[in-house]
């Protein structure tokens, strides 16, 4: 039995230049190197509509949602750097939640959710690092029954850590993304294995 786990990784910004898609990129990257089979995304290569019950109820779940629910599903894991918007997480990132977690007929509640295992990150350019929209993210995911590993890696003055390669300048950052991305992947792992 192939006991690599499968990890999705992405930010939960819509803009081009994310602080914490470059993130996503690094600890994707990271992830690899730890033995892991990565897809790495963009959210805004999957533009959904604000969650409406009145679209679900008459059309069902729009494209884009459909197909960002199905890589969930493919993989065991994610990898998800997060912005923080007003202490809080962003909309792309909770919107395209909502929509992933509704239930398609013949399919069992949270299907794209239920027994993965995140990793959390967050970049800022502020001092906090994206800390406070972390705890709204991890709230989320574990009570949409994700197993949400207790570290996870904060990024203060991201505007200044990424070098012209896109990689992390400072050594103790990436050593803090490798730690998280070792762990992920023995636990995602270990999922595996048992399932």
């Amino acid at each position: 039995m192939n006991t690599q786990p499968k990890i999705l990784a992405f930010g939960g910004s819509l803009r081009r230049d994310s602080l914490n898609h470059k993130l996503a990129t690094v600890a994707a990257e990271s992830a690899r190197a730890a033995g892991a089979e990565v897809t790495l995304i963009a959210l805004r290569d999957f533009p959904m509509p604000i969650y409406d019950g009145d679209i679900e109820s008459a059309s069902g779940l729009p494209e884009h949602a459909k197909r960002f629910k199905a890589l969930l599903k493919e993989h065991d894991a994610l990898l998800i750097a997060s912005p923080e918007y007003n202490s809080s997480i962003s909309a792309a990132l909770k919107n395209a939640i909502d929509w992933a977690s509704r239930a398609e007929p013949g399919e069992a509640p949270l299907a794209c959710f239920a027994g993965k295992v995140a990793g959390l990150m967050g970049a800022s350019p502020g001092p906090n690092g994206g800390l406070r929209g972390l705890v709204t993210v991890r709230s989320i995911l574990s009570n949409i029954q994700v197993i949400v590993l207790p570290e996870q890696v904060t990024l203060s003055k991201a505007n200044e850590a990424f070098g012209a390669d896109g990689k992390l300048i400072e050594a103790r950052q990436q050593a803090n993304v490798d730690k998280l991305t070792a762990r992920l992947v023995r636990v995602a792992g270990a999922l595996r294995a048992q399932a």
